[in-house]
């Protein structure tokens, strides 16, 4: 028997260890919940699957990066999860704790047509999208079309807003925002926009968007939220023109989601083939137009129209930021975040 390969993988990896078997029993993949888990399985997933019919999928969804860490941890000694798709940082700190195990080309043969930018690693999970940050407002709330961080401390919208704080890394972009706004270098400190953003405080009806900051702002409960562009352009395909979606003139950071495998995981072959096939041209460009995610394969072709909607039509206004760096600094800038800025509401 052999397994059944798309035709970018076996072209690039005829002589993989996975060529010689076939791929059978449940694959556990934990990522997103909501809008991405509904359009990563219908681009991503169902594609995989439907090379592979001896393989089931077992969707393990969350909230944010820091819930599938948590997983990560209790299950330690008895790892119920194969794949995790989560955040930068989160998968540096997985890296650091042993949660997370190596890959390399020869278990994964795309890893050889991505992107420089997507080596998180050397030797770990690489990014599997890129993304950045913007401010998403009510078209019928907000006046004209806002361009500046600014807006956000503008006194009309006192009580209108809603902030995901860290230690989501929407609070911790937000933060470096703010710091590019005042001038001040990250790197060397954040009290100025620590300060800033106290002072914001009080103007901000939640720090913990729920159901989601889109689905806030698009209700009418706030009028503007901090989110992501591509679940922001996604959002705004049906939103009728209500959904407005700004990258501040001062300035966006990089967002990298990565994929990964569980160090110890009951299905390490279905999970590389996962991760290769999730890595592919094909796939990718799939999943840029589904969601407006960049791709990290160098060779995704995704049509010009869904492209230009990515943060790849920003790279000129993305900050500088090492998230390998930042990784060092989330305890002491998350207890910042509780101690002077959500506290100040």
């Amino acid at each position: 028997m052999k397994t059944i390969l798309s035709a970018a993988i076996l072209a690039a990896a005829t002589a993989a260890p996975l060529s010689a078997q076939d791929l059978t029993g449940n694959l556990t993949i934990a990522s997103y919940t909501g809008i991405f888990q509904d359009k990563y399985t219908a681009a991503v997933i169902d594609p995989f699957l439907a090379e592979h019919p001896g393989l089931t999928v077992t969707y393990a969804s969350a909230r944010g990066s820091a819930d599938q860490l948590g997983a990560l941890r209790a299950q330690a000694n008895d790892p119920q999860l194969d794949v995790v798709l989560f955040d930068v940082t989160t998968a540096l700190i997985g890296n650091k704790e042993g949660l997370l195990a190596p890959l390399t080309v020869e278990d994964v043969p795309n890893l050889a047509d991505l992107v420089p930018e997507a080596t998180v690693q050397e030797g770990y999970g690489p990014a599997v999208t890129f993304d950045n940050e913007v401010i998403i407002y009510n078209t019928d709330l907000v006046q004209g079309t806002p361009e500046s961080l600014e807006v956000l401390w503008d006194p009309q919208y006192a009580g209108k807003l809603a902030v995901t704080s860290m230690p989501s890394i929407l609070g911790t972009g937000l933060m470096v925002m703010t710091s590019s706004m005042l001038g001040e270098d990250y790197t060397q400190g954040v009290d100025q926009s620590i300060e800033k953003l106290a002072e914001l405080a009080p103007a901000v009806q939640t720090f913990d968007p729920k159901p989601d900051s889109y689905t806030l702002v698009l209700n009418g409960t706030v009028a503007m939220a901090t989110g992501w562009n591509a679940r922001a352009q996604t959002y705004s395909n049906d939103a009728d023109g209500k959904l407005g979606v700004m990258t501040p003139k001062e300035g966006t950071v990089l967002q990298i989601n990565t994929i990964n495998l569980v160090e110890g995981a009951k299905n390490p072959d279905a999970a590389k083939a996962f991760i290769d096939y999730a890595l592919s041209p094909e796939a990718q460009a799939a999943f840029t137009e589904a969601m407006y995610y960049s791709p990290t394969n160098a060779k995704a072709q995704p049509s010009e129209d869904a492209r230009a909607r990515t943060v790849f039509g920003q790279m000129d206004q993305t900050l500088p930021l090492d998230w390998t760096w930042v990784a060092t600094q989330n305890d002491r800038w998350n207890a910042m975040w509780k101690r002077r800025i959500i506290s100040a509401n």
